[in-house]
């Protein structure tokens, strides 16, 4: 067997998020057409021009053991949680050798996330100017490697065959998900937990964001702040959370009767070098990763029927995006139900990609297209068409869908899923 042809599927599932603490609540709210954007509360967002955020619907102070909690910074909280939950839908019981059914040094994780453990760094430091050297936490350092919580999901399976953390901003999430369908391929792992995850809701990257003049302002109407392809988009709203997924050879699931979602059918990458936040405006690079994944992969464009864009609603990403896609699929656009699931969970920056590659999977094998929100007035540049509103019923036999992830640095990453 050539283990550079193996093929890898999906096994299991896992998030939480601004609309659910697991993967069940968050499909849910998403089908429901429901934001999870809130005001802010609190004396330290008060003088800031964005006041609005999509938090956690449920804090994983919550979930987690207190003990195990205060030696995890929050990032790290919400990708042990997804992970969790992934690990137990594939049907493990316990760590890589106390269940059998994979071995340790065959088993990886890849999560990834675009800043890191940035509060605990921030909030560490105020204790240090607040109260001093020895008040500062002995946890500080573990915590705010941005390698941390891949390093703990990797300790809660007894991951052995590596464990990694790609960064690129906000295609972290979707770069970790392409590099753990190459572990399989290439033979050094069968069974890989990857994803993406962020905890960045802080005033200070909310202030460097909003002055970058990349975030709604919209503070008055927090429901109606994220608004991918509307004409009255404004930037982003940031969201926090964690999306995992389990990955696994076909023929590793198969042996031990594995519940299969869907196959990875691969990725496709490229780089813009055009400017360090700004995205190229004609789509010139996402094309390119669209024909990389068409390059590698036996994807062809007239089984594509669903994207869950990247679409962050900022004036310019948005129509760039649409037209990599007209640009590269052609008229085989106008059959792909396009859903920007941005408009409901808000911008999880290093976690999107894994949240709404959870989105991408489950709407494959469900069969239905999320809506995109929000959409009141339909930007006349985006050609495609976009879910709204309300869920839509996706074509029966064998289907594909794609989702794109990109990020400041001029990162692009496409994955590429079909039905089994």
């Amino acid at each position: 067997m050539n283990s550079t042809n193996r093929t890898v599927v999906v096994t299991g599932i896992g998030a939480t998020t601004p609309l659910g603490g697991d993967s069940a609540s968050t499909w849910e709210g998403l089908l429901a057409g429901r934001s999870g954007v809130k005001v802010l509360e609190g004396e330290r967002y008060a003088e800031l021009p964005v006041r609005i955020a999509a938090t956690a619907a449920v804090d994983p102070g919550e979930v987690l053991p207190r003990p195990l909690a205060r030696k995890l910074d929050r990032s790290a909280q919400f990708a042990v949680i997804a992970a969790r939950e992934a690990w137990s839908d594939a049907g493990f019981t316990a760590p890589a050798g106390e269940d059998e059914a994979v071995a340790p040094a065959r088993l990886g994780t890849v999560i990834a996330s675009g800043i890191g453990g940035v509060t605990t760094l921030l909030d560490q430091y105020d204790v240090l100017k607040d109260k001093g050297v020895r008040r500062v936490s002995p946890h500080t350092v573990p915590m705010l490697m941005p390698n941390g919580p891949s390093a703990n999901v990797g300790l809660e399976v007894n991951a052995q065959a590596g464990v990694h953390t790609p960064v690129s901003a906000c295609a972290s999430g979707a770069e970790a998900i392409g590099y753990a369908v190459e572990m399989i391929r290439t033979g050094r792992a069968d069974v890989v937990v990857a994803g993406g995850t962020e905890a960045a809701i802080h005033p200070l990257p909310i202030a460097a964001f909003a002055n970058m003049m990349a975030m709604s302002k919209n503070n008055d109407e927090p429901l109606k702040a994220s608004r991918p392809y509307d004409t009255g988009r404004d930037g982003f709203v940031l969201g926090e959370g964690a999306g995992v997924v389990i990955l696994e050879s076909a023929e590793h699931a198969a042996a031990r009767g594995a519940k299969v979602y869907c196959e990875v059918l691969g990725q496709g990458l490229s780089a813009d070098s055009h400017h360090i936040a700004q995205p190229e405006p004609t789509g010139r690079g996402i094309a390119a990763a669209l024909r990389n994944l068409l390059e590698t992969t036996d994807l062809k464009p007239s089984e594509v029927v669903h994207l869950n864009a990247h679409a962050t609603s900022t004036p310019q990403g948005d129509v760039a995006e649409i037209k990599a896609l007209r640009a590269v699929l052609g008229d085989d656009l106008d059959h792909v139900a396009v859903s920007a699931t941005k408009s409901m969970t808000g911008h999880l920056l290093g976690g999107a990609g894994g949240i709404e590659t959870v989105a991408t999977v489950l709407a494959l094998h469900h069969r239905t297209a999320p809506p995109t929100i929000n959409v009141d007035d339909l930007d006349e540049a985006v050609e495609a068409d976009v879910v709204r509103d309300t869920p839509r019923p996706l074509p029966e036999g064998t289907i594909a869908a794609i989702n794109n992830s990109f990020g400041f640095g001029g990162h692009n990453v496409v994955l590429a899923f079909r039905t089994v």
